[in-house]
């Protein structure tokens, strides 16, 4: 197969730039789909017109958004679903592991990890600003599953670590891929939910390249690839910022032994001084698996009252 895709021009409509590749319309959301916005995939075939995911910018698009006729949601998170709102009658497919996410509220708030008095603040934040709205009626598929769409078909590759369910759409015989969020920035993998897991991305992007794509496309930031040895190289340096964090988990543990509440004080994630109401619980599970891994490999020791120090 040949790997080597042309690079498309990008154009405007509704203001809005987009990139076309046969019958896949990506618009790209401010600052290239930077959070909180994302990157809008649109599949027109002939019988069906489906969106992938429905970030913030899905409304300002128009129209053309708003006909679509069919969902797919590679994962589920709010600003994945801050479109789904101006589609109450499309129906919406999402990945069985994050089906409930979708379905209700409690149901996101336990992917997410949030509860007690957080959860009414987060739900009125995410009312406001990604016009937040479940979807009971959701639709579960597998991995492997297919869409028809008439002269173009999407194909489900199941990428789970960002959440329980995240999974690469592939737009067929395009050879889109849309990877959501494995998104390639310079922050790195994200696996700070109560959904999340480290391993199970370790094992997601090892497995990314074998999808059989010549363009790449991310929910946020990096936008289109065309070129593969790029995405490649990006891909890696991604890859690289989970064994960067066990480093400096390593070298904190190196100074001084240190309990789990003292390691999310030292922020493995985010910059000291940075603050979201998310942020300790993010630190609190991502710390925690790379010590699950440490310790399984023998590198790290912990003892009865719960501090860790290198083994």
């Amino acid at each position: 197969m040949n790997l080597v895709a042309p690079t498309p021009s990008p154009s405007r409509h509704a203001g809005i730039e987009h990139v076309d590749i046969g019958r896949v319309r990506i618009y790209l959301g401010a600052k290239n789909g930077k959070y909180p916005d994302g990157n809008q995939v649109m599949v027109r075939g002939t019988d069906t017109l489906a969106a992938f995911d429905t970030p913030l910018v899905a409304n300002h698009i128009g129209p053309d958004f708003d006909a679509a006729e069919l969902v797919v949601m590679g994962h589920v998170h709010e600003d994945h679903m801050a479109g789904l709102h101006r589609l109450p009658h499309a129906p919406v497919h999402v990945h069985q592991g994050d089906l409930a996410a979708v379905r209700s509220w409690e149901g996101l708030c336990a992917a997410f990890g949030t509860s007690g008095a957080g959860q009414a603040q987060m739900l009125a934040r995410l009312q406001q600003e990604f016009f937040y709205a479940p979807r009971p009626d959701a639709i579960g598929y597998d991995d492997g599953a297919v869409w028809e769409l008439g002269q173009a078909r999407v194909r489900a590759f199941h990428m789970p670590g960002h959440t329980t369910g995240h999974t690469v759409l592939l737009v067929e015989p395009e050879g889109v891929a849309f990877i959501g969020d494995i998104d390639l920035t310079g922050f790195g993998p994200y696996y700070g939910d109560a959904c999340s897991s480290l391993r199970d991305f370790r094992r997601s992007l090892a497995r990314l390249p074998d999808v059989p794509a010549r363009a790449w496309v991310t929910s946020h930031h990096r936008g289109v690839y065309t070129d593969r040895q790029r995405f490649l190289d990006d891909l890696q340096a991604y890859a690289a910022k989970i064994d960067e964090r066990q480093a400096r988990l390593l070298a904190l543990l190196r100074n001084a032994p240190m309990d789990l509440a003292q390691l999310v004080a030292q922020r493995l994630l985010y910059p000291p001084g940075f603050d979201a109401p998310w942020v300790e619980d993010a630190e609190r599970r991502t710390i925690a698996q790379h010590l699950q891994e440490l310790q399984a490999a023998g590198r790290v020791q912990v003892d009865e009252a719960g501090c860790y120090r290198l083994g």
